[in-house]
């Protein structure tokens, strides 16, 4: 399985197609696999808040949900930061 031994996971978020990505929440939620949403901002995409993001998605506030430019290397980077400081803040507290 893919997810297996993994520590986390990203969900990249298009909110063109909100509807595209309950799948791969589902996954992740229903097997215990910290995820964070990053949401990809990128030129004529209509913006959209955190927690407009959130709600859409339906999302418990626990998960984060980040904004982000997939294309752009930094942002990439603090995506995958926050996914590794989300997935240690779930250890440290199950122990």
């Amino acid at each position: 399985e893919l997810a297996t031994g993994a520590i986390g996971a990203v969900v990249l978020v298009d909110t063109r197609r909100l509807d595209s990505s309950f799948p791969s929440i589902d996954f992740f939620e229903h097997r215990g696999i910290p995820f964070v949403v990053a949401v990809n901002c990128f030129d004529g995409a209509q913006p959209y808040t955190v927690d407009e993001v959130r709600h859409a998605l339906d999302l418990d506030d626990a998960i984060p949900v980040m904004l982000c430019d997939a294309r752009d290397r930094e942002s990439s980077k603090a995506v995958l930061v926050g996914l590794i400081q989300h997935s240690m803040n779930r250890l440290e507290a199950a122990v």
